[in-house]
């Protein structure tokens, strides 16, 4: 225990380990031991934000999608899905009622639809942009060309948020089809850093296959990265998807990886994903409490959210966007934070 320990100051202090020292604090973890570290990681988030959260306002605006992940509801190969596209009017009243709400971030999400052409896309933002100035427009549309995410770069976009999953090439071809590279995903991650967007990448948590060497290596490669942002949470099967009969990641490691991530990056920002709450009535306070310090309410029309799943069971699939955020404002305000109004831009710069 007290090695493990010492390991967690090391973090505190270094903000770095080394392969097998992840290992070992993965492998070693203790519910003693993610008290300790939970504490540790609020001293660092409160150092840099004090007791804000920050709102994103999430639109889901297409769920179609010319890839077949395996362990995603919206897949190519899943006849099931009910598709849709918002339009542009749409997207533009989500934005409407969230600004009203006090959001002064949107994320437009959706699957790797060719429908939305780089110049589609261009004109979702430069509306969005013209619309609302003072807000900060955030991507996550999947793996493009260096050209296409230059091109959003230069209509006002501000962040992109693409996950790596696992850094892994073995495992990561064992979660994907043929054609789908570590490699690949990777590049993008550094054509966005390179290009100047505040970027955000992150993994599942307890994916099929997954040991605390793969984790070790995602570490590794978030400190080299040193993104903006970074979202896990736990993987949740579909039930429309190969991985249907497999076991869902933890509440419990997810927060112990969240605090992790908080000493390593203590300026990034760090969500408590709806994955979460999905699994935990309470998962987004406790991951709050684990160091996180972003919520992602969804503004997308009611009529379609139940169409955006991923994963089973996807919690505030039927409120409405006032409700989201009423509810939200109560749960943090029960645990001693406050959701504020801001952009909420990254200090990790």
């Amino acid at each position: 225990m007290q090695t493990l320990r010492n390991l967690l100051q090391k973090l505190k202090i270094s903000h770095s380990l080394s392969f097998d020292e992840w290992v070992t604090l993965i492998n070693g973890r203790t519910p003693k031991l993610s008290e300790e570290l939970f504490a540790m990681a609020r001293d660092q988030r409160h150092r840099y934000y004090g007791h804000d959260v920050y709102v994103r306002g999430l639109i889901e605006f297409t769920n179609y999608c010319k890839n077949d992940c395996l362990y995603c509801g919206i897949r190519k190969s899943n006849r099931n899905a009910h598709r849709y596209r918002l339009t542009k009017d749409q997207i533009l009243d989500c934005c409407k009622t969230g600004y009203q709400l006090g959001f002064r971030t949107f994320v437009l999400q959706g699957g790797e639809d060719g429908y939305f052409t780089d110049e589609r896309i261009i004109d979702l933002i430069h509306a969005i942009k013209k619309d609302y100035p003072d807000c900060a427009v955030t991507l996550s549309i999947g793996e493009k060309s260096r050209a296409s995410y230059q091109a959003f770069l230069d209509a006002g976009a501000d962040r992109y948020l693409l996950r790596h999953e696992t850094f892994d090439h073995a495992h990561y071809e064992s979660l994907h089809p043929p054609g789908l590279t570590a490699a690949s995903r990777q590049k993008c991650l550094w054509d966005l850093k390179s290009i100047g967007y505040q970027v955000g990448t992150g993994f599942m948590v307890g994916s099929p296959g997954q040991v605390a060497e793969h984790l070790a290596e995602d570490m590794q490669f978030i400190q080299q990265l040193n993104p903006q942002m970074i979202g896990i949470g736990p993987f949740i099967p579909h039930h429309d998807t190969p991985f249907a009969d497999q076991a869902a990641g933890t509440l419990e490691l997810t927060l112990f990886l969240l605090g992790l991530l908080r000493l390593m990056l203590p300026k990034v920002l760090l969500p408590a994903t709806t994955a979460l709450g999905t699994i935990h009535p309470k998962g987004r306070e406790l991951g709050i409490l684990a160091g996180a310090n972003v919520v992602m309410p969804n503004l997308s029309p009611t009529d379609v959210r139940k169409d955006y799943l991923l994963y089973d069971n996807k919690i505030c699939t039927g409120e409405e966007a006032a409700e989201c955020r009423h509810d939200l404002e109560e749960r943090m305000q029960s645990i001693g934070y406050q959701v504020v109004t801001a952009r909420g831009d990254s200090l990790n710069i």
